[in-house]
């Protein structure tokens, strides 16, 4: 397994949570992370990446300002940091690699991302 993301629970609106990514990926560094989601019967959506160094992180509008994501490169692990919980933020959250070869550019589409893990569950109740 390349990709291993945990943390997923169950949370109440309101209430935060805490997601990390554990990479198996050689070279970790060279890789943009990102996390995407996908809600019962909708298409996975973009939530969150960073670049390699931290330096750049690209959100959706739906999280900005309540998710963080960083990484730690010598742990190898991307984390998602998220508060403010809403129901709409329940879905399946999967950890995702892109290889990076525009020096540091984040994509923010599914299509540009290489490697999947395997999603946690996060689920907020009203």
């Amino acid at each position: 397994v390349q990709l291993q993301a945990s943390g997923g629970g169950v949370v109440q609106a309101g209430g935060s949570l805490g997601l990390s990514c554990a990479a198996s990926l050689r070279a970790f560094t060279r890789y943009v992370m990102g996390w995407f989601r996908q809600a019962p019967g909708k298409e996975r959506e973009f939530v969150a990446a960073v670049s390699w160094n931290n330096f750049t992180k690209k959100y959706s509008d739906s999280v900005k300002g309540r998710f963080t994501i960083s990484r730690t490169n010598a742990k190898h692990t991307t984390y998602l940091k998220m508060n403010s919980l809403k129901p709409e933020d329940t879905a399946v959250y999967y950890c995702t690699a892109a290889l990076d070869s525009r020096g540091g550019f984040v994509p923010v589409d599914a299509y540009e991302y290489d490697v999947w893990g395997q999603g946690t569950l996060v689920t907020v109740s009203s």
